[in-house]
């Protein structure tokens, strides 16, 4: 099922949800589309739109603030793009840079993601002991961040105004705001 994503009425990202909870909160009048799947429409008996992939909602609404966007191995994959650290090719499982066994921990600075093979390769090492070096430095995404990567939107989409959080205000290719 399609993910959406909610923006405030300030458009700052709060959430994902379904298409289906996306379009209710359309046809209730409590959100606007922002951007839509090019090509693609909802119809009803009644009423016809298109399949929203951004949403704002009208009325602000206050939401306690989040300074870290919890930690996760899903997390990991989706702020690396399913790019091995090491290598470049894609990447299934996750890497501690400083191993659990010698004191690291789940955290977004000591996970990269990482194919099979070099997760292997590099095993209860360091990347220095292990002959390794990292492509990618791993960084601690902002909750914003985190919400705008797990849609998965494509390198050549572009958010609504407002939507990029790293990016800064205005039109910005995803490309920019990861």
């Amino acid at each position: 099922m399609r993910q959406t994503l909610v923006l405030n009425a300030t458009y700052e990202p709060l959430s994902t949800v379904s298409l289906r909870r996306a379009v209710v909160l359309v046809i209730q009048h409590k959100a606007v589309v922002e951007q839509a799947h090019p090509g693609l429409r909802v119809r009803a008996a009644a009423v016809e739109l298109p399949v929203p992939q951004v949403i704002r909602l009208r009325r602000f609404v206050k939401v306690p603030f989040r300074q870290r966007a919890p930690w996760s191995r899903r997390g990991v994959l989706v702020r690396d793009r399913h790019r091995c650290a090491y290598c470049g090719r894609r990447a299934t499982t996750i890497d501690h840079v400083l191993p659990r066994s010698r004191g690291g921990g789940d955290t977004w600075l000591n996970t990269v993601a990482a194919c099979a093979e070099d997760n292997h390769r590099k095993a209860d090492r360091t990347p220095a002991q292990a002959g390794m070096e990292l492509l990618v430095q791993p960084f601690e995404p902002t909750p914003a961040d985190a919400l705008l990567l797990a849609l998965g939107l494509r390198e050549d989409e572009v958010l609504p105004v407002g939507a990029s959080a790293v990016g800064g205000w205005g039109t910005v290719p995803v490309s920019e705001s990861a």
